[in-house]
Order: structure tokens, then sequence, then C-alpha cells
């Protein structure tokens, strides 16, 4: 019978170890489809396209979309770093527990609540919702912070196991406040419940959309912002070119942070949303050579 028990024990550790393999595999397939949907040439749907044309729109300069075949570098992409971790460690992972990280839960966890402070106390909410036309409610709000929030992730997944460690809490720390923000204000208690559902719901898909269009061009950033952010409803192609250029001078700025410093403090600083000559921000200068070549 002892026998028998270790032996069940390792079939059940096999299979948790597929198991583990099958969703490496799922992650690295859904990378490669997000990799062949940007070399693929994006045509905008009816609904963009008209909105681009809006009538009543103001003519706006010409402006030269981002858009490069420079294939993507570690740091650029979204795919998590790949640690060497031990069977054990991923057999505990697999059954839902978490394996030794960098630095204490506690410490990253402490950063990870400033990191989601950061999003909510250095935003300028009302710069947002003048520049931008959106009405101010809660749901405006949790808009305006779910962005910021993802591009939070998007910069932790970049430091390994320890990185999406942080994520789980920074994501954990935004619906607890969320649902205290709805109480405060009155929210009924069973509508509160539904509309956090609903947000739920939104809010994992504004994370794949926002994922395609940062590893796209600004054609498709301008399609999620405008599907995410702005609910369908922008009626100024300016509100979209200003949040795209947003979206990638903050990524950028991120990526330039050290990974060491925001796992153990969890500081962020946020670009303004108006900026003179943010494109620079975005386009590196040329390197210049002296006579001698050097």
């Amino acid at each position: 019978s002892c026998q028998a028990g270790v032996t069940q024990w390792i079939t059940a550790c096999s299979g948790l170890l597929q198991a583990a393999t099958a969703q490496g595999q799922c992650r690295r397939m859904l990378y490669g489809v997000c990799q062949r949907h940007k070399a693929s040439k994006f045509q905008p749907s009816n609904p963009c396209g008209g909105l681009m044309e809006a009538s009543g729109a103001l003519a706006l300069p010409h402006r030269s979309f981002y858009s490069t075949n420079k294939p993507l570098s570690a740091k650029d992409s979204l795919q998590p770093s790949e640690e060497k971790v031990s069977a054990f460690t991923r057999i505990i992972e697999a059954l839902g527990f978490t394996g030794p990280l960098k630095y204490s839960r506690w410490k990253i966890r402490v950063a990870a609540l400033r990191m989601y402070t950061c999003c909510v106390e250095k935003t300028d909410y009302e710069e947002f919702f003048n520049r931008c036309h959106m009405p101010d409610t809660l749901n405006s709000w949790f808009l305006v912070a779910q962005l910021h929030v993802w591009m939070c992730l998007v910069r932790m997944k970049q430091e390994g196991r320890t990185g999406k460690y942080m994520c789980r809490y920074i994501v954990h720390c935004m619906w607890e406040d969320v649902e205290q923000r709805g109480k405060v204000m009155g929210i009924n208690s069973v509508v509160l419940k539904q509309d956090m559902r609903s947000m739920v719901e939104n809010f994992y898909a504004a994370l794949f959309g926002y994922d395609e269009g940062i590893l796209s061009d600004d054609h498709v950033l301008a399609a999620a912002l405008w599907r995410n952010l702005f609910n369908r409803s922008c009626e100024d192609p300016r509100h979209l070119e200003l949040l795209v250029e947003y979206v990638r001078k903050q990524v950028q700025h991120l990526d330039a942070l050290s990974g060491e410093e925001l796992l153990l403090t969890g500081e962020v600083s946020w670009r303004p949303l108006l900026e003179e000559d943010a494109r620079s921000i975005l386009k590196p200068l040329a390197p210049v050579y002296n006579d001698e070549g050097l």
C-alpha cells in the first residue's frame, strides 16, 4: 500500500509538471500570434475609420505614426523572463502556492501597494477628464487608473517570477481600492457587486488589447484606447493621438527605471500628459561622429 501511494504521488506530480509545461507553451503560442499580427498590415475597422474622419474636427498637421519592422528585444516584448527553477518549485506553484522569491513576500507586497498608490495619487485625473472630455465618474476614474496599472504590470513582468508575484498584489490592491471607493460613495452593495463583476471582465479584456497595441504600431494602440479608455465614444482624433503619445513615452520611461529599485520600493513617477516636443522622448537622437568616424 505504501508503494502504491508513492506511485500515485509521482503520477500526480508528473501531471502537474505537464500542466505547467502546457501553460508555458500556451503563453508562447499567444505571444507568437501577437508577433504575427504585428508583422501584418493593420486595417482599421469602420467605426475607428469613421472616428478619424469625424465631421467638425479640426485639421491636424501631418504626423508619422510609430511603426517599426525591427525585431523586438527581450526588454521590448511583454514575454516574461524565464527563470531556471527546480522541479519542486514548479510543483508547489502548480498547486497554487508561491515558491521562493528574490526578496521577502512582505517587502514585495509593501512595494506593490506603494506602486499602486503612485498610480492613484500621482496621476492628474482632472486633466485627463478635461483634455479627453471624459465624465467625472467612478467608472472614468477606474479606466484611467486601469491604464496606469497596466503600464506598471508591463514593466514588472520583466522582472521574472518575483515581478509576476508583485503584479498579482498590485491587481489585488486595485480591486480593494475600487470596492472601498464604491462603499464610500454610498453605492448599494448589490449594485456595487454587479459593477465590479463587469469591471473585472473589462479589465482583463483591456489588458489583452493594450498588450497587443504596445507590441504593434500606433494604429492598433489607438484602437485599443478607443475601445477601452474612451468606451468607443471619442469624437476627436486629437484625443487618441495625445493618449497614444502618452502611453508610448510612459512605457519607455518605466523601462529606464531600475528593476531592483522597483521591486524594493515600488516608487514610480509619471511624465505629464502634455509635454513640449513629446515625440523627442520616443525617438532617441542619432549618434554623432567626428571626422575620424568615432
